[in-house]
């Protein structure tokens, strides 16, 4: 990526959308701290990022949940590390009520594989949530699910930031879903990878998918797409050979 520059405030809700390959999971794994840029830096309330941190979750497309261990094991894996440690009343209480809050305390004692896809993804929502992170990072994490279960979740996303409060960062190829979800999107050009456009999304909290089906957010969706899909026409175009004729 070149010369890019986005500032995330506190309780944003930021997407990032663009060509596959232009370097949103790159950008991601930077504020993770999977990895260090080459080049400038990567700040979190103004301190370099070193590497990851129990203030940043991180929630990939694969549901990122251990199999082997219980859906409420699952909660209670972060809370038993050294940087997350509960004592076991406090654990006990936490994973009661991030289970409750996703609708998988009757499940408690099951293992994930028996779980359908929206219970495995909200798992790995409870699991990230537990160790109460400053900062939530998602990478395409509603991808593989149906569309009626990823409209689920968005909702219940919503519902669960407007009781917690946290700054979260998006990776998704939906513009739909960037727009309905986001207070801020951010379109990321074909490579060389940089920042075209950062749109403010004007509609206020709490949303419902009403929404959707009104001429203000169809007109954002559009304009939002149409930048994207001129993205990916100059990503395609990078890929064709010369024309030496």
């Amino acid at each position: 990526m070149q010369h890019v520059s986005l500032s995330i405030m506190q309780g944003e809700f930021v997407s990032l959308v663009g060509p596959s390959g232009c370097g949103k999971t790159t950008l991601m794994n930077m504020v993770a701290g999977f990895l260090r840029p080459t080049r400038g830096s990567v700040t979190l309330d103004g301190k370099a990022i070193a590497g990851p941190g129990p203030d940043r979750g991180v929630m990939f497309q694969d549901y990122g949940v251990f199999p082997w261990l219980s859906v409420e094991d699952n909660v209670a894996f972060g809370l038993r590390l050294a940087a997350n440690r509960r004592s076991a009343q406090e654990r006990a209480a936490t994973v009661e009520r991030y289970l409750r809050l996703m609708g998988l305390w009757d499940f408690r004692k099951a293992y994930p594989k028996t779980l359908s896809g929206g219970m495995r993804q909200r798992l790995a929502l409870a699991r990230a949530y537990a160790v109460n992170p400053e900062f939530l990072l998602m990478d395409e994490p509603f991808g593989a699910l149906d569309a009626q279960t990823r409209s689920a979740m968005h909702d219940l996303l919503l519902d669960v930031l407007h009781a917690e409060g946290k700054t979260v960062l998006l990776i998704t190829h939906s513009v739909e879903e960037a727009v309905y979800l986001s207070t801020k999107v951010v379109v990321i050009s074909a490579r060389p990878s940089r920042i075209r456009e950062v749109i403010d999304i004007p509609f206020a909290y709490p949303r419902r998918h009403e929404l959707q089906d009104t001429h203000e957010f169809g007109a954002l969706k559009s304009r939002i797409y149409d930048l994207v899909m001129r993205e990916y026409a100059a990503q395609e175009a990078q890929r064709k050979p010369a024309d030496y004729s």
